[in-house]
């Protein structure tokens, strides 16, 4: 097959797999994980229901790609906020700003959905990345005076991760930006008494 035929065929592919996932993704938030069906989204996908199997064997596969793919953006967003303009300390608060706000967005799941979407490979490993580097911005801001040097830049991600993981249960972005705030006020240095 020309090369330029083989590009068509993958362009359609994943044209019809994102549609799929965005439409799943859409009537799952409105109808609940166990209220959508094969047929549901094949109709509002605009495909057949043989073509939609060709893809997915199920609606809780189509949710985890869907979950895949939105974990991928989210360190795409995190590290391109890590790898900007600015001092460490001003990158430092950009990335767990970020991360606090995918947060508070990730608790309207629901706990079924959440469930399903937060275990598998691709989150632990998601996980490891960011703490990863969030750990080497943490050592960049100890170089740089910004951070504290008495506990270890794998701790304080830890700490920082953990903590901003409360944002999931925040009322109100002003109230995650917040959480964002005192967290950083314990990665700055101490002062010596």
């Amino acid at each position: 097959m020309p090369k330029l035929w083989n590009e068509t065929i993958e362009e359609h592919r994943r044209a019809v797999r994102d549609t799929v996932l965005d439409t799943t993704a859409v009537l799952v938030t409105e109808r609940g994980l166990r209220s959508v069906t094969m047929s549901k989204i094949a109709e509002e996908s605009g495909i057949g229901r043989a073509t939609l199997y060709k893809y997915f064997p199920d609606v809780e596969s189509i949710m985890t790609a869907w979950h895949e793919e939105q974990v991928a953006g989210h360190l795409r967003e995190l590290a391109a906020l890590r790898d900007g303009t600015g001092s460490a300390g001003e990158r430092l608060r950009a990335v767990l700003e970020a991360f606090a706000l995918i947060q508070q967005r990730r608790h309207g799941h629901g706990p079924e959905l959440g469930a399903l979407l937060h275990r598998g490979d691709h989150v632990a490993g998601a996980d490891q990345h960011l703490h990863r580097f969030l750990s080497e911005l943490l050592a960049e801001g100890v170089r740089a005076g910004d951070i504290r040097d008495d506990v270890s830049p794998d701790e304080l991600a830890t700490y920082s991760l953990h903590a901003l993981a409360a944002a999931g249960v925040l009322p109100s972005k002003a109230a995650a930006r917040r959480l964002v705030s005192v967290t950083l006020a314990g990665l700055r240095p101490t002062t010596a008494e």
